[in-house]
């Protein structure tokens, strides 16, 4: 079954920015999950590296990137969830189990 298209969420003003090795969707106040960087809690940080930006029915694209940058503010510093990892070789009694927690800044955008 087919999902209408009216029904799906719109936004006016929004865009597309990468850090980390990855991209992630900012709109303003929303809090975002990102790779750690090395800010304090409560400082501003600037993200120069827009990909795409819509603000009303514009919208631009970056070739790589744009001019504008987007503001956000640190809330603080975390874990992300656990993963394992499990190496096994069969016939050979080799087992290894560790894990990984990746370090994460919580962020929250403040303007775009």
């Amino acid at each position: 079954m087919a999902k209408n298209i009216s029904t799906m969420p719109q936004f006016d003003h929004y865009a597309i920015f990468k850090t980390g090795g990855k991209q992630y969707q900012a709109l303003e106040g929303k809090t975002i999950a990102i790779e750690k960087l090395n800010a304090q809690q409560g400082e501003i940080v600037t993200f120069d590296t827009v990909l795409l930006r819509k603000v009303d029915n514009k919208v631009e694209i970056g070739q790589p990137y744009l001019q504008s940058t987007i503001k956000a503010i640190v809330v603080k510093h975390d874990k992300g969830p656990k993963i394992v990892v499990f190496k096994f070789k069969r016939r050979k009694k080799y087992r290894k189990k560790t894990g990984h927690r990746q370090l994460m800044t919580i962020i929250r955008v403040q303007s775009i």
